[in-house]
């Protein structure tokens, strides 16, 4: 099989080596990561704690969804307090010792920045309502009167992502827009008050030490001019790929111009992230221009079927449109907001909120392979915490002990979050598995005692093991992470991939039948087992395999 990939160039002296070009990148959800002390609701010592684990399962790089004081209506985006530690998390001090800690195993440190809403607790908005319709602070948010006689009806058609109006009424009459949660108003970008107090509150975390930011709904921040309707009946989506008029508007644009200067200000390479969920992944790739962030989650990846077809396009596309702005491709299976992968998998094809367990042992065969397929492109890879042991998600938890907040709001996202938010079991036994002393604050299946960290480890079967191995070759071998393509093999069957970089073969066999094809070379990982003999070997079904040619 030949090979036509160029291998990158060696940076010269004195250019920025890009860490984040290839980086692995492990997302923590800090309420559920770790419990330091016994009140069921993980922690930044727990964190802490834990760093080692990270740094020996081959990670780069921790990103830490928000920890910032917070009435935690929507589990922490909704921030009253950009600079301080909400009680449940822990201190500054702890914070500071995390980051520091990190630094010191060599693992840098991502934050989330929450900036297209704050809390209705937060300062600004407490004023706005207390001071009523003549205060300044309401022209920070977006305040309108309504429509009807008396301004009964809402301003616009909006409609929340959460479900039911984008809009809330306060007792003075005026109405608020809210894209989330009603404790979460939108920020209004248009006011140089908002653009300075998020300029101040990055320098107060680079200060700190952070190695950059994870952007939430970077693409919300600002709304097309006059807040039209859209027009139709139906509810909106987070993950839809429609136009909208309060979703990536070119205006947002100049604000990451802006702050990319603050980065570049800063020594060792900070860097921004945007959760930027856009039509095309040619949308996704403005915000990722030279001037202005570093990457973008590549959602169309995320979204893509098991189906080497639909798999092959979108990663043709997703390096196509980086291409020509000169930045990676990132690729993730999973997060906060979707269902596991594993999961994902286990079910006939859909949407990524998944409300059945499906298949577990086909679901958790399609995640091992996927993840090789994902660690084995070129660009930066995320892994959300959990992947790395094969957890599902948990499809029965009772309603009583729900808190995700499109859960309890009617017509909105499928409000089954929570179940890619129960907290990580560590140990075979315990009143949590080892995630802390006092219990969890959701409840986790009996079966995680066989997927905890203590039960996988050194099994050589394990996910576990099978991340270990990955991240460890993608480390070692120069032909996985850094680049910006890959050369497709002709002739694979139908239903196989097949790609070369340099001394590298990736195969994948996204069929229910397994394949015979000819060696290619010698053999460095499989996600399922399999022998290889003489000059063919069988590419089991639904498996990747990476070799050394």
């Amino acid at each position: 099989m030949t090979q036509h990939f160029a291998a990158p160039t060696a940076p010269t002296t004195g250019t920025p080596t890009g860490w984040w070009r290839d980086a692995v990148i492990y997302q923590v959800y800090p309420r559920s990561f770790a419990d330091s002390n016994g009140d069921g609701m993980g922690d930044l010592e727990g964190v802490r704690d834990r760093l080692p684990y990270l740094r020996d399962l081959g990670v780069d790089a921790v990103w830490l969804s928000p920890f910032y004081a917070s009435p935690q209506a929507d589990a922490g985006y909704d921030v009253a307090d950009y600079r301080a530690i909400d009680p449940m998390f822990g201190t500054l001090l702890d914070a500071d010792a995390m980051i520091r800690d990190a630094h010191d195993l060599g693992l840098r440190v991502i934050v989330d920045v929450v900036p297209n809403h704050s809390s209705d607790q937060y300062a600004w908005f407490k004023r706005a309502i207390d001071d009523g319709p003549a205060s300044p602070l309401r022209d920070r948010y977006h305040f309108r009167p309504g429509k009807g006689e008396n301004g009964e009806l809402p301003p616009n058609d909006w409609e929340s992502i959460f479900g039911g109006p984008a809009w809330t009424r306060v007792a003075d009459g005026a109405w608020y827009l809210h894209l989330f949660a009603p404790e979460q108003p939108d920020l209004n970008w248009e006011h140089p008050a908002v653009a300075d107090e998020f300029r101040s509150i990055l320098r107060f975390w680079l200060d700190m030490g952070v190695d950059g930011f994870r952007v939430d709904v970077a693409h919300g921040l600002v709304k097309a001019e006059g807040l039209p309707d859209i027009g139709g009946n139906e509810q909106l989506k987070l993950l839809g790929n429609d136009v909208m008029p309060f979703f990536d508007q070119d205006g947002v644009h100049e604000i990451y111009r802006s702050w990319r200067k603050i980065l570049d200000e800063y020594p060792g390479e900070r860097i921004a992230v945007a959760e930027a969920w856009t039509p095309t992944v040619e949308r996704t790739a403005h915000y990722v221009r030279p001037d202005e962030l570093h990457q973008a989650f590549n959602f169309q990846y995320l979204g893509t079927h098991w189906d080497a077809a639909e798999l092959r396009a979108v990663i043709d596309a997703s390096l196509a449109a980086m291409l020509p702005v000169g930045a990676p491709a990132t690729w993730v299976l999973s997060n906060h907001d979707v269902t596991r992968h594993a999961t994902r998998f286990a079910n006939p094809p859909g949407g990524t909120q998944i409300r059945t367990a499906g298949d577990r042992e086909l679901g958790l065969r399609r995640a091992r392979a996927a993840t090789l397929l994902m660690l084995a492109l070129p660009g930066s890879a995320y892994v959300y915490q959990g992947e790395e042991l094969g957890l599902p998600d948990v499809t029965d938890l009772p309603d009583e002990v729900r808190q995700d907040p499109s859960f309890f709001r009617a017509a909105g996202q499928d409000g089954f979050r929570d179940g890619c938010r129960v907290p990580l079991p560590w140990t075979t036994d315990g009143p949590s598995y080892g995630f802390g002393s006092g219990g969890s604050w959701l409840p986790q299946p009996q079966s995680w005692a066989g997927l905890s960290v203590e039960a996988q480890t050194g099994d050589p079967g394990s996910t576990l093991e099978l991340y270990r191995s990955a991240l460890a070759l993608r480390r070692e071998h120069p032909g996985l992470g850094a680049g910006d393509s890959v050369d497709w093999q002709p002739g694979t069957p139908e239903g196989v991939l097949a790609f070369a970089r340099p001394g590298f073969l990736c195969t994948v066999n996204t069929t229910a039948a397994p394949v015979r094809l000819p060696v290619p070379g010698r053999l460095l990982l499989a996600s399922t087992a399999t022998t290889v003999e003489g000059d063919e070997f069988e590419l089991p079904a639904d498996s990747t395999l990476w070799w050394a040619v």
